[in-house]
C-alpha cells in the first residue's frame, strides 16, 4: 500500500521516490477525485492533474484506491508557529470534524491513535472499530419483528388465508404469523452497511482485521445498500442511547451528501471536506456554544433576503455565513473565509478582497446590521496574536463598522469558544461601536 500526504494547494511530482507519487496510481486517484462533488465543471476541483504532478486545492481528506491513499491536510496552525508536523494536522482537523458532526471523541480516545504513522481515513476507521466492538461486547440491540413461516407446529397465529389456498395440499404445515426477538433492524443494517464499507477502504492491518471479526457479529443482519438504510426507523431511547455516537461516526462514513464519493465503475473511494465549509461550520458550533447564556444566538446560511426588485419579484438571494441576533434584532454578520491573510508588511490589505468587502457592506445595507466582520484563520506568517481591526464604513466617524479578525485554530476547544466569545461580544459593545477607526482604516478601502 502506497500512501502519501501532501497539504492543500501544494503539489506532489510523478516518480518512485518516498516524496513522489507514481504516475499510474496518480491517475488512478485523479479519476476518483474528479466523481467528487467538488470536482466542479473542469473536474480539477479536488486534484489538478497535470503533466508532471498533482496538485492539491482546497479539498481536504483521503482518496483511496486499492494500492494507493493519498492524504490531504489544511494548513491548520497557529499564531507564531512554522514547520507543524503532519500529525499534529491531523489532530487538528479532526478536531475540527469531532466539533462539526458531533464525533466521539474524547481526549483519551485522542490521546491513544496513531497520529504521526496513519492517515485521517485509517485513524477514524480505528476508532470507529474501537467503540464498535465495545459496543457490540455490551449487547447488540435486538426488536420484536413480525415473522411468517411454514411450521409443523403453530407458533403464534395461524394465517387462516394462507393456511387455505398456498398449504390446502400441505397440511402437514402450518401458516404462521408471529413476534421473535431479532437483530436485524435499521440500526444494525446502518453498522453492518458501515463495516462493509469500511473494509473495503481500509489498508491498515489492524483495521482490516477488526473488520473482519465485526463482518462476523452482523452475520445475521441484513446486508442493504448505504442508498437504501432506513435511518428514519432507528429510534433512540434510554436503552440504546451508547449508540447516538456510533450512529454520528457511520453517517460521516456513508452519507454522500456532504463530502463522501464513491467512485461507480472506477475502483476507488474518497472521504473529503471542503475547508471552507467545515471552517465555517466549525466557527458556528464553536459560537454558538460560546453565546450560550449570553442572549445572543448564532444561526447559519440564514437570512434569504434579496438585493434587488422587479416589481414583487426578488432577484439575486443572499446567504450571509453566520447572523447572531439578539432577540429579533440582527447585531452581527459574519462571513467566513478559509484564505491566507497576508502580512502587512507584504501588502497593506492584507490579503483582503475587494469583492469581499463590498459583499459585507451589501449585507449591511440588506439586515440593517451596523456591524458586520470578515473572519480569516490564523496562522504562522502572522504577528502570534489574532488579528482583530475596527474600520468604519464610508466616513470616518461612521456608527457602521467592518472588522476584520482571524480565529487561531491551534489550542484547546476552550480557547476557541472563549476567543470567539470575547470577539463578538467586544465587537458588539456600545462603546467600541463609537470608537473612531484606527489609524489602518483607510488602508483597506483604498481602490485596487
Amino acid at each position: 500500500m502506497i500512501r502519501r500526504t501532501i497539504r492543500e494547494w501544494e503539489r506532489i511530482a510523478y516518480g518512485s521516490g518516498d516524496t513522489e507519487i507514481p504516475e499510474t496510481q496518480a491517475d488512478r486517484l485523479a479519476a476518483v477525485a474528479r466523481t467528487s462533488t467538488f470536482s466542479g465543471r473542469g473536474g480539477e476541483g479536488v486534484l489538478e492533474h497535470g503533466r508532471k504532478g498533482l496538485r492539491a486545492r482546497g479539498v481536504v481528506g483521503v482518496i483511496a484506491t486499492p494500492d494507493c491513499q493519498l492524504e490531504i491536510l489544511p494548513k491548520i496552525e497557529g499564531g507564531g508557529e512554522s514547520g507543524v508536523s503532519d500529525a499534529v494536522l491531523r489532530q487538528r482537523l479532526i478536531h475540527m470534524l469531532a466539533v462539526t458532526y458531533d464525533l466521539p471523541i474524547e481526549a483519551g480516545a485522542m490521546t491513544q491513535l496513531g497520529w504521526q504513522r496513519e492517515t485521517v481515513l485509517e485513524l477514524l476507521i480505528r476508532l470507529f472499530c474501537a467503540k464498535l466492538t465495545d459496543a457490540v461486547r455490551q449487547g447488540m440491540p435486538r426488536h420484536y419483528l413480525e415473522h411468517e413461516d411454514d411450521l409443523p407446529a403453530l407458533r403464534g397465529r395461524l394465517d387462516v388465508t394462507r393456511q387455505f389456498s398456498t398449504l390446502a395440499v400441505s397440511p402437514q404445515k402450518l401458516a404462521c404469523r408471529f413476534d421473535a426477538l431479532s437483530p436485524d433492524i435499521a440500526l444494525n443494517q446502518v453498522m453492518r452497511a458501515a463495516v462493509s464499507k469500511l473494509s473495503r477502504l481500509s489498508g491498515a492491518p489492524d483495521n482490516q482485521r477488526a473488520l473482519r471479526e465485526l463482518s462476523f457479529v452482523y452475520a445475521d443482519v441484513a446486508d442493504v445498500p448505504p442508498n437504501a438504510l432506513r435511518w428514519d426507523r432507528i429510534l433512540l431511547d434510554r436503552t440504546n442511547r451508547r449508540w447516538r455516537d456510533l450512529l454520528s461516526l457511520a453517517r460521516l462514513f456513508l452519507s454522500d451528501r456532504h463530502q463522501q464519493t464513491s467512485a461507480g465503475t472506477i475502483d476507488g473511494h474518497a472521504l473529503l471536506f471542503e475547508m471552507n465549509v467545515l471552517f465555517e461550520a466549525y466557527i458556528e458550533r464553536t459560537l454558538s456554544r460560546a453565546l450560550a447564556g449570553t442572549g445572543f444566538r448564532v444561526s447559519s446560511q440564514g437570512g434569504h433576503r434579496d438585493c434587488l426588485y422587479e416589481g414583487e419579484t426578488g432577484r439575486f438571494r443572499t446567504r450571509p455565513d453566520l447572523i447572531v441576533r439578539e432577540g429579533e434584532k440582527i447585531a452581527l454578520i459574519i462571513d467566513t473565509k478559509w484564505k491566507r491573510m497576508t502580512p502587512r508588511i507584504d501588502d497593506p490589505k492584507q490579503g483582503v478582497s475587494q469583492a469581499d468587502v463590498y459583499q459585507l457592506m451589501a449585507y449591511g445595507r440588506l439586515y440593517d446590521c451596523p456591524n458586520v466582520m470578515l473572519l480569516y484563520p490564523h496562522h504562522g506568517d502572522l504577528p502570534p496574536d489574532p488579528i482583530r481591526r475596527r474600520y468604519s464604513i464610508a466616513t470616518k466617524a461612521a456608527y457602521e463598522s467592518l472588522i476584520v479578525a482571524t480565529q487561531d485554530l491551534a489550542g484547546t476547544q476552550r480557547d476557541h469558544r472563549e476567543a470567539l466569545r470575547q470577539l463578538v461580544m467586544d465587537c458588539l459593545a456600545r462603546e467600541s461601536a463609537q470608537e473612531a477607526p484606527d489609524h489602518h482604516g483607510s488602508a483597506l478601502f483604498e481602490a485596487i
